[in-house]
């Protein structure tokens, strides 16, 4: 498996809002996570929804946010997380200084 990132990379989710069948939720759209593993890769489901083999696969991560960063009136611990499965070209790296 050719994949981009690993456990521990620092991300952040591409802010775009195309139309038609998106997996990305709204909800981490630019925010900042951390690759918690690689899933597998699969077939580009954005692609197979209409109708194309969504080939070549593509690396699926689980990717961990802080739940206060995504939903900033949540009064839970601070620790808290969601870990949502994101597809590698949603992803792109976020550097040490924040960018």
């Amino acid at each position: 498996m050719s994949a981009r990132f690993a456990a521990g990379d620092r991300v952040r989710v591409r802010k775009a809002y195309p139309p038609g069948h998106v997996r990305t939720p709204y909800y981490v759209r630019g925010k900042e996570g951390v690759v918690s593993r690689l899933i597998a890769e699969h077939p580009n489901p954005e692609e197979r929804a209409y109708g194309r083999d969504g080939l070549p696969p593509i690396a699926v991560y689980g990717v961990l946010f802080r739940q206060n960063e995504l939903w900033p009136d949540y009064q839970g611990p601070e620790g808290d997380t969601t870990e949502v499965d994101i597809q590698e070209h949603w992803l792109g790296p976020l550097k040490d200084d924040g960018g």
